[in-house]
């Protein structure tokens, strides 16, 4: 698989479904979300994200999940799986663990907790990691969780090693995305992660998205992408807008969760402490933007 061309598109950082009280996993909800987004176009998944709570999983879970993801997908997209860590070895872990279930790349993140970071540390970290990675690494900046984005620098040297494939950024810095674009190679895969500027970076030359909210409309994500009609893609991104809205306010993983179980994707919106579930007073203005999201679609 060609993960360049492949990626190209929109891909779906998955929530992780929870039992009623989030003590388990929910193996049937997560089969029946990657059945949406396979149904409604979505060119590719990444289990265990921030999205997908990964954080307050153990170890044995996210294998567990990255495991399930990979066999529900039979092959049909690539599985992007996360291996965010604060070590080496814990990330490269991940990352076998990826490669021996058969995922396509693994996505890693800055060290987090130690606060920000040189950027030669980082770069020593990346490298490390990537150097011993059987599968592809997708660096993933995400800079309220890790103390800072990852220095331009960094990522334009990064870009030159043979086993990182690209980055996902999820900063919502955009001139700090366009540089990456304009000093990274062709070859090297730019990902928008933060929702409310994919349509301006897909016209400045971003591959494409990853995109927490195309779990809930994974139709009209896919139609954004391939539309040429500017207004239409434009109409479509000022609809996302409240969404994204209630995930600033209530964050990605249990916005995300109401609005697929509004929506009848999953059974319950679940999380794990710390997180908590949209209060009732947030859940009524998700559903209103989740139905705003959808007329805007037809």
């Amino acid at each position: 698989m060609d993960l360049t061309e492949a990626l190209s598109g929109i891909t779906t950082p998955l929530v992780t479904p929870f039992e009623d009280d989030s003590s388990q996993i929910d193996d049937d909800a997560l089969a029946d979300l990657i059945d949406h987004l396979l149904e409604n176009g979505i060119d590719g998944v990444f289990p265990c994200g921030t999205t997908g709570e990964f954080a307050s999983l153990s170890p044995e879970e996210r294998k567990r999940v990255h495991e399930l993801t990979v066999e529900h997908v039979d092959g049909e997209v690539p599985v992007l799986a996360g291996a965010a860590a604060t070590t080496v070895d814990e990330a490269v872990e991940y990352a076998d663990h990826a490669a021996e279930i058969g995922a396509d790349a693994a996505v890693v993140t800055e060290p987090y907790f130690h606060g920000p970071n040189a950027p030669a540390g980082n770069q020593r970290f990346f490298e490390a990691v990537a150097d011993r990675s059987p599968i592809p690494v997708l660096l993933y900046n995400i800079p309220p969780c890790t103390g800072g984005s990852i220095a331009l620098e960094t990522i334009t040297t990064l870009a030159e090693h043979e086993n990182v494939l690209g980055i996902k950024d999820s900063s919502g810095d955009l001139e700090y995305l366009l540089s990456i674009i304009r000093e990274t190679p062709e070859e090297f895969v730019v990902l928008q992660g933060y929702d409310n500027l994919l349509v301006p970076a897909l016209r400045m030359g971003a591959d494409g998205g990853l995109n927490a909210l195309s779990n809930v409309v994974p139709a009209q994500y896919a139609d954004l992408y391939e539309s040429d009609d500017e207004e239409r893609g434009a109409a479509i991104q000022d609809a996302i807008s409240p969404l994204f809205a209630a995930c600033a306010s209530y964050g990605f993983g249990p916005a995300t969760k109401t609005a697929l179980e509004y929506r009848g994707v999953i059974p319950s919106d679940a999380v794990r402490p710390p997180l908590v579930e949209v209060p009732d007073e947030g859940r009524a203005a998700i559903g209103e933007a989740v139905d705003g999201l959808l007329e805007s679609g037809n």
